[in-house]
């Protein structure tokens, strides 16, 4: 039996028009299409092409494990690794019934997305393709109307996650900056910010794109309550100049 084709379809950064046409016409012919999510909360990729789904589509949940508050970093990265192995097993059993799969990825699957995991996987046994996605990254340069870099400006992503010390000079490196998963980290990030020199232009956003999306200067983000979906922006000050 030929085995069935794996798409890892980028889904944008959460605006349902942000969706690419590619990205729609694979899904509306996919029969079976899989998506992450946390335990007891709605998936965010899927709510985004909800209205899309129809009743005879399969769906495929793949529930992360615990949290890292819940078990420690160490002991996540291994139920995380085995987690990624599973969802590839039940992705690869519908494969080899030559059934086409589409697994939903927010922004796009090859930044920050988890579905490269399971490319990394998948792709050597079945055949494979990527459908880009809006990333919130440029999304979030969109809402702020801001350019993050032209010319010959160098623009640096950083994880809210790495040390404070490598943010800082992370930062200080670039004329532009986005920093992706800033969520818990915010004060880690915003102190990163201030040694920099630059936080009179540095932006926290929420949920770019989507109605509840808030934008204010990171001086006025409160670190206490910042989801997980939040990045802090920095734009170029050359080319807002110019």
């Amino acid at each position: 039996m030929t085995p069935g084709r794996c798409y890892g379809v980028g889904v944008g950064p959460g605006d349902p028009e942000l969706l690419t046409v590619k990205a729609v016409r694979l899904l509306e012919a996919c029969p079976v299409v899989a998506y992450f999510c946390a335990a007891g909360r709605e998936s965010n990729a899927r709510r985004v092409v909800r209205h899309h789904l129809r009743a005879e589509h399969t769906e495929m949940k793949l529930v992360y494990p615990l949290t890292t508050e819940a078990v420690g970093p160490s002991t996540y990265e291994t139920l995380l690794a085995d987690f990624y192995d599973q969802s590839a097993k039940r992705v690869a059993e519908v494969l080899d019934e030559g059934i086409d799969v589409a697994v939903l990825c927010e922004g796009d699957p090859f930044f920050f997305g988890s579905y490269m995991y399971l490319h990394h996987r998948l792709s050597d046994r079945y055949p494979s393709e990527v459908v880009p996605g809006v990333s919130s990254a440029l999304a979030g340069a969109a809402v702020l109307g801001s350019p993050l870099a032209s010319r010959n400006e160098r623009f640096t992503v950083l994880s809210g996650v790495l040390p404070a010390h490598e943010l800082e000079a992370g930062i200080a490196a670039a004329d532009s900056i986005v920093v992706m998963k800033v969520g818990r980290n915010l004060d880690k990030v915003r102190d990163a910010v201030q040694r920099a020199g630059v936080l009179d232009r540095a932006y926290y956003l929420e949920w770019a794109t989507l109605p509840n999306q808030q934008v204010m200067p990171l001086a006025e983000a409160d670190g206490a309550n910042a989801p997980y979906f939040s990045m802090v922006v920095i734009p170029s000050a050359g080319a807002i100049r110019r």
